[in-house]
C-alpha cells in the first residue's frame, strides 16, 4: 500500500467511483463538496443511531464527527448515515415496547442496505441504546467488512437532593432509571408522595448517555469489547466525557488499519470470541438479554451458538463485578477502576479466556491485556480468587415447562432465594399482570405467569420492567416469582425467568398452564418445571384452543411475527451466514 493511497481494485466502492462509466456517480460526490482525492479513497460508512428519542442516543451525532476525523487522518473518506432506534426506557410498560426487539432487526437490515446500496468498504458503527448495539454489530458481521463498533457511553448517575419528602432509601446514593421504575411501586403502595416522585424524576437521569447500571446497553457495550469489535476501553467513558472524542477518532483510524490488513468482522467474531463475550456477561452480572443477542450475532456469522451454549458458559463463570441492579456500582465506576480489560485480565488468570482472538486494534485479546497494568480494585471488580459468587450472575434453566430453555438473572440474589416453589397465577398478557400488581390482587408465594409475550405471539417479546419494578417497589420482589415467554429489562431484579421456550404462540408448555399448577424454579440446579405428568400435558395440548390472535394484522410487527424464529436461537428473521451464497466484499 502506498502512503495515502489504497488499491481500490478489490474494494466494493470501486463500483461507484472508478472508471469512465462511473462519471455520473462521481458527479454526485462532487455535488457534496468532495475532492477528487476523497472520491478515490476508500469510502467508510459511519453509521449512527442518533435521534432525539432519549438521552442514550443524543450524543452520537457529536461523536460521529470525531470518528470522521479519524477516518480522514488515515486516508479514508467517511460517509455518515443514520438508522432508527427504539429506546426501551421510553417504550417500556405500554404497546410501544412491542417495537423494541423488532427494531434490532430493522437496524441490522437498514445498515446492511445502506452499505450495499452505496458500496461502502468498511463501517464504524455508533450505538447507544439496548437493541441498537446488537443490531449494529449484527450488520457488521452480516456484511463481513472491516468493522469497528463504538458505544455512545453511559449516563452519569443521579443524586437525590436533601429533601424531607424523599424517602431515606433514596438519599445519599447513586440513582438510575431503575430507581424510578421501582419508585412507581413505592408510590402505588403509599410509601412515596407525589412530590417525592416528582423530585426524583427530575434528578435520576442527569446527562446524555445510556442507562448507567449493568442493564442491556452496558452489557452489550461490554460485549463489544470482549468480542473484539470495539477498541479496548472505548465503551467505559460516560457519554458526557470529552475523552469519548479521542476514542471516536481512534476508532475511525482503526478501521483504515483493518482495511489495510483485510481484517473483517468474522475474523474477529469467531466461536471463541463469542465464548469470551458470554464470560464477560456472566462475571459482570449482565442482562439476560445477552442470551438473546449473542445467539443472534453468532447467527449472522453462521455460527451455532444458542441459549444453551451461552448458559453453559454462564454456569461455570464466577460473578465478581459488583454492578447494579444486583450490586452497588454503575458503568462510570467500572471505567474508573480500569474497565473491561481489567475484568478480562482476571478471567485470564483462571484460564477462562481465549487470548488468541483478534480485536479491532489489529492485536489479539491477550496482547491487549498485556498492556493493562491495573489490577482488580476489590470493590467494583473483585479478584477472581475471591468472587461475589462462584456461579455467573445469569443462569439458564430447563425442564418440562421450558424444553427449549429459559434464563434468569441471579446477580445479587442470596442462595436461599435461588429456589422457588409455588402455585401458578396465570395472566394472558403483561397489562393484565401489571394491573393485578397495581391492585395487589396477587398473593405472596405465587409464581406469576405472563404468556403470549414471545417474539411471534406478542408480537415483539416485550420487556416486563414495569411489572417487576412495581413488585420490588411493593416489597414483594423476594416473595413472588415471575416467568414469561417475553423478556426482562437488564434493570429487572428478583426471581424473574424470561425467554421461556417454546413460546405460548407455538403451544409451548407455558400455554398449557392453569392457575394453581405447582411450579418449581431452581437456579442452583438449573430447573424450571411444572408438577404435571407428560400425559396431563399431552391432554391439555390436545384441548388447546389455539394461538391467541393479536391486533397486529398488518405492518412491521405483523411482518416480524411471520418471520421471527425461536427465542433460543436469538429470535432472528433470516437464514443467517450459514446460508450465504456470496461475500459482499468480493462482489
Amino acid at each position: 500500500m502506498l502512503k495515502g493511497k489504497f488499491d481500490k481494485s478489490k474494494l466494493p466502492s470501486r463500483h461507484v467511483t472508478e472508471g469512465p462509466e462511473r462519471a455520473p456517480h462521481r458527479s454526485y460526490y462532487y455535488a457534496m463538496g468532495m475532492t477528487e482525492e476523497e472520491i478515490h479513497q476508500p469510502l467508510i460508512g459511519v453509521a449512527t443511531c442518533w435521534n432525539e428519542a432519549a438521552p442514550c442516543n443524543i450524543a452520537l451525532n457529536r461523536q460521529a464527527q470525531a470518528v470522521k476525523m479519524g477516518v480522514k487522518s488515515a486516508y479514508g473518506t467517511p460517509r455518515e448515515f443514520t438508522t432508527i432506534t427504539v429506546t426501551d426506557g421510553i417504550a417500556m410498560g405500554h404497546e410501544g415496547m412491542r417495537s423494541s426487539l423488532a427494531s434490532r432487526e430493522a437496524i441490522a437490515d437498514t445498515v446492511e442496505l445502506t452499505m450495499r446500496g452505496h458500496c461502502y468498504d468498511a463501517i464504524v458503527g455508533l450505538a447507544g441504546c439496548d437493541k441498537s448495539l446488537p443490531g449494529m454489530m449484527m450488520a457488521m458481521i452480516r456484511l463481513n467488512v472491516p468493522s469497528v463498533f463504538l458505544y455512545g457511553g453511559s449516563i452519569l448517575p443521579g443524586r437525590a437532593p436533601n429533601d424531607p419528602e424523599v424517602p431515606a432509601a433514596y438519599a445519599n446514593r447513586d440513582l438510575t432509571v431503575q430507581d424510578m421504575f421501582e419508585a412507581v411501586g413505592q408510590h402505588q403502595s403509599g410509601n412515596m408522595s407525589d412530590k417525592a416522585l416528582e423530585v426524583l424524576e427530575r434528578v435520576a437521569c442527569p446527562s446524555a448517555g445510556a442507562c448507567g447500571g449493568q442493564f442491556t446497553a452496558n452489557t452489550m457495550a461490554c460485549v463489544s469489547e470482549a468480542i473484539g469489535l470495539a477498541l479496548p476501553n472505548s465503551s467505559g467513558a460516560p457519554a458526557p466525557y470529552q475523552t469519548r472524542d479521542q476514542y471516536a477518532e481512534a476508532s475511525g483510524a482503526a478501521v483504515m488499519n483493518l482495511i489495510e490488513k483485510n481484517i473483517r468482522a468474522r475474523d474477529v467474531c469467531t466461536r471463541k470470541a463469542f465464548e469470551n463475550a458470554a464470560r464477560v456477561v456472566a462475571c459482570t452480572g449482565g442482562s439476560t438479554n445477552a442470551g438473546l443477542h449473542l445467539p443472534a450475532m453468532a447467527h449472522e456469522a453462521g455460527i451455532e451458538f444458542f441459549l444453551e451454549d451461552v448458559c453453559e458458559i454462564f454456569r461455570d463463570t464466577p460473578y465478581f463485578v459488583d454492578l447494579k441492579p444486583g450490586g452497588q456500582y454503575v458503568a462510570k465506576d467500572l471505567y474508573e477502576v480500569g474497565g473491561i480489560y481489567v475484568v478480562m485480565k482476571e478471567l485470564r488468570k483462571a484460564g477462562l479466556l481465549h487470548e488468541d482472538c483478534l480485536t479491532a486494534s489489529g492485536y489479539s485479546i491477550g496482547e491487549e491485556i498485556d498492556k493493562v497494568y491495573l489490577e482488580a480494585d476489590g470493590k467494583v471488580i473483585y479478584s477472581i480468587e475471591n468472587p461475589i459468587s462462584k456461579t455467573g450472575g445469569v443462569v439458564g434453566l430447563k425442564g418440562n415447562l421450558a424444553p427449549e430453555g429459559a434464563i434468569v438473572k441471579i446477580a445479587g440474589m442470596e442462595t436461599q432465594h435461588q429456589r422457588f416453589v409455588g402455585p401458578a397465577r396465570v395472566f394472558e398478557c403483561e397489562q393484565d399482570a401489571f394491573e393485578a400488581v397495581q391492585e395487589r390482587s396477587y398473593k405472596e408465594g405465587e409464581v406469576i405467569v405472563i404468556r403470549n409475550e414471545g417474539p411471534a405471539g406478542g408480537p415483539g417479546m416485550r420487556e416486563m420492567l414495569a411489572t417487576t419494578a412495581a413488585l420490588s417497589g411493593q416489597g414483594m420482589g423476594k416473595k413472588v416469582a415471575l416467568i414469561t415467554d417475553g423478556r426482562f429489562s437488564g434493570a429487572t431484579r428478583g426471581f424473574c425467568v424470561g425467554h421461556v421456550g417454546p413460546e405460548s404462540y407455538h403451544c409451548g408448555p407455558i400455554a398449557l398452564l392453569k392457575d394453581g399448577d405447582l411450579i418449581t424454579l431452581d437456579a442452583v440446579k438449573g430447573e424450571i418445571s411444572v408438577d404435571l405428568s407428560d400425559e396431563e400435558l399431552a391432554a391439555r395440548k390436545a384441548a388447546w384452543p389455539g394461538k391467541r390472535e393479536t391486533i397486529y394484522q398488518s405492518g412491521a410487527l405483523w411482518k416480524y411475527a411471520q418471520l421471527v424464529g425461536e427465542t433460543y436461537k436469538g429470535a432472528v428473521t433470516h437464514p443467517g451466514g450459514g446460508a450465504e451464497a456470496h461475500e459482499y466484499m468480493d462482489l
